[in-house]
């Protein structure tokens, strides 16, 4: 592959941050490229200082510069005046080792970590050289490949992509390096496709568990009912169907059993400029079985898998004497519940190779944070603290499976300002299924008491009150959910603001209800959504996800273009024998359950922690026969662990099943 160095120098001096563009970054690879080796480029569809610090590509970076058949190498997003130039000057997407042009490799590999990246995804495949539709490309052209959990319902994207892997990719990419290398070889063999052809590959890479090529699969429509205020009713997906014989019907995720077997990053990434979480990560564990029913993460990772203690103190040690950082993270979807937390962090910070080192828990869960794990983490130097109570009321928390009492958040806060921290960030969500404007409201209510606890001990401290709107996901039990509208969510954050006024020591901040919407479009969208998407990309909308660039009316005008609505594909309940979109893609969840999730929500009923129950059969252990994997058979200790109120009290919360089939659900519209 030629460098396109000489090229790409001269445009630094035109753009804004150009180390974004030169690589050679403490920890990176400088792969020799052989046409024996299958070379892939993974790409972060968000600027360097977004993408450098994810774990995800990190970790198949160093999985695939390890084995002796591929090498990896690695681009990002170009931020609004690099990629002016570039296209000025001719000068395609390149990788960051040997600036070697995107469309040379073997495999585009992107992380879809959030909706409003997809129009990057079609313009850095663009900007590559690459036809952005799947159909259009030869052999000899990249496969585009996707993961993270996006990957979960890649529909919007099915004529784009060439395959997504759904679940863990540690394994896969050796499967699909070595499916690749055969077709190269000319040893795939199909039935009625030519040995060298771009349909045996994409057949062959179907048959590879995990992964979906959504090409081999037929999305079949028929007339809906008729939209009230209109003549005609908007088509409606009947079912996705494979086209081949050896086509599986439903692609099951791929899950990795110990954690433990694969501690990487081993050598992470130091960034050459500021980024987002610049310090050393370390995943402690991966899933989460709380159960909210908000959460597609917690949902789609499960089970949960612990990394063990040892290890950890390892990784950290290492890393720390390897990078210099002087603050580690370490991270999962709810840090405080890893087993013997306390311990691991007194470890860590007791232990002579780590040095002076600051300790930060993301994801803190609030009934699993104590004052000892708090007087732990502030013995060299205070990181921020966020605790999510997600729900204002808890009447509202027992609706998405938040089981944590306004006396668990008190503690926890009162346990960080005891300890010295000044400031705590509370993070919380408007527009849940049933809430009201009591629930609402009850969000500044539980913000101004925490301020009030911080005064115990401080004179000024502060508290951040984050408020996001909700969007629903697929794989969880909102799936059937009609979202608010972007007038009902601006009426919220109005309520909130007029709430907040004049409380001393609180600030309010939200997400804007416009980028909800677009969110929401592309989170549960079919593939009629694609051309939504190129339609948004070729009037300049990318870098959706950033304010400045982002505007509802593209994706407006993009709807409208294509005889669909937000009404339609954003606000509608959905009904327990729709077909939805991602039916034939398996996050291990069975549907009844999540079904049954959401009947619960709507009857306000909770369910604890799995971990320490009895089984509640939603899949993800029996059907991968992947038992959880923990370091201690008891709950961490602190907190009602997910008890609640009404359970902690002994009284058995009443079991409400509403009927929702073929209507909007009870109380699950945008205000009670």
């Amino acid at each position: 592959m030629e460098s396109l160095w000489p090229r790409i120098e001269p445009l630094l001096a035109r753009v804004t941050k150009p180390a974004r563009y030169v690589g050679g970054e403490l920890g990176a690879r400088c792969p020799d490229h052989h046409p024996d080796r299958v070379a892939w480029l993974l790409v972060y569809p968000d600027t360097y200082e977004i993408g450098l610090p994810n774990q995800g590509l990190q970790i198949l970076y160093e999985i695939l510069n390890e084995r002796p058949d591929a090498f990896a190498e690695r681009s990002y997003a170009p931020w609004v005046d690099m990629e002016a130039a570039m296209r000025q000057a001719g000068v395609p997407l390149f990788s960051l080792e040997n600036f070697a042009p995107a469309g040379e490799f073997d495999v585009m590999a992107f992380n879809l970590s959030a909706e409003l990246v997809y129009t990057n995804v079609l313009n850095l495949i663009d900007l590559a050289g690459v036809p952005v539709h799947a159909a259009e490309r030869a052999a000899d052209d990249p496969l585009v490949v996707v993961g993270g959990h996006g990957a979960f319902n890649p529909e919007p994207l099915a004529d784009v992509i060439d395959a997504a892997v759904l679940g863990d990719g540690e394994e896969v990419v050796g499967e699909i390096t070595e499916t690749v290398a055969a077709w190269r070889r000319g040893e795939v063999t199909v039935p009625g496709a030519d040995p060298r052809s771009r349909e045996t590959v994409l057949r062959a890479l179907a048959m590879v568990p995990g992964v979906y090529v959504p090409w081999c699969y037929e999305a079949e429509y028929a007339a809906g009912p008729p939209l009230p205020g209109a003549g005609a009713g908007v088509a409606r997906l009947v079912g996705t169907r494979p086209r081949f014989p050896e086509t599986p019907e439903r692609v099951e995720k791929r899950t990795i059993a110990d954690l433990g077997a694969w501690p990487y990053p081993k050598e992470q990434l130091v960034p050459l400029i500021e980024v987002v979480h610049d310090r050393l990560n370390v995943e402690v564990f991966r899933g989460c079985t709380r159960g909210c029913r908000f959460c597609q993460a917690g949902m789609v990772t499960r089970p949960v898998r612990e990394r063990p203690a040892a290890q950890v103190r390892t990784m950290v040690a290492a890393g720390l004497a390897r990078t210099g950082y002087d603050e580690v993270a370490l991270t999962s979807l709810s840090t405080a519940d890893y087993s013997g937390i306390e311990e691991t962090v007194t470890g860590v910070m007791d232990d002579p190779a780590c040095g002076r080192v600051s300790v930060s828990l993301p994801s803190l869960r609030v009934d699993a944070f104590t004052v000892g794990t708090a007087a732990q983490i502030q013995r060299a130097r205070r990181t921020g603290l966020t605790f999510a109570p997600e729900g204002g009321t808890w009447r509202m928390r027992q609706v998405i499976n938040k089981l944590i009492t306004e006396a668990d958040l008190y503690a926890a806060v009162e346990a960080a300002f005891s300890q010295g921290w000044r400031k705590v960030k509370l993070y919380f969500l408007t527009g849940l299924p049933t809430e009201t404007d009591e629930d609402t409201l009850g969000i500044v209510t539980l913000a101004a008491k925490c301020v009030e606890i911080g005064r115990r001990y401080h004179s000024a401290p502060t508290v951040t009150a984050s408020v996001g709107g909700f969007v629903p996901k697929p794989h969880t039990p909102f799936q059937w959910f009609g979202q608010n509208t972007v007038e009902e969510l601006t009426r919220k954050v109005n309520l909130l603001r007029d709430a907040s006024r004049g409380i001393r020591g609180l600030t309010l901040r939200w997400h804007d209800p416009r980028a909800s919407a677009a969110e929401g479009l592309v989170s549960r969208g079919d593939r009629r959504i694609g051309a939504v998407i190129e339609r948004v990309w070729r009037a300049g909308g990318t870098f959706q996800e950033w304010s400045e660039c982002f505007d509802l009316d593209r994706w407006l005008a993009a709807l409208e273009a294509e005889g669909l609505s937000l009404d339609d594909t954003v606000h509608r309940h959905r009904t327990e024998d729709e077909a939805l979109p991602w039916d034939h893609l398996s996050a291990g969840l069975h549907r009844d359950f999540l079904y049954q999730d959401w009947r619960d929500a709507l009857a306000e009923v909770g369910l604890e922690d799995c971990r320490w129950t009895p089984c509640y059969d939603c899949g993800a252990c029996t059907g991968y026969g992947v038992e959880h994997v923990v370091a201690s058979a008891v709950p961490p200790a602190g907190g009602s662990q997910g008890t609640g109120q009404d359970l902690a009290s002994g009284g058995a919360v009443p079991v409400r099943f509403l009927e929702v089939r073929g209507a909007a659900p009870a109380g699950a519209g945008t205000g009670r």
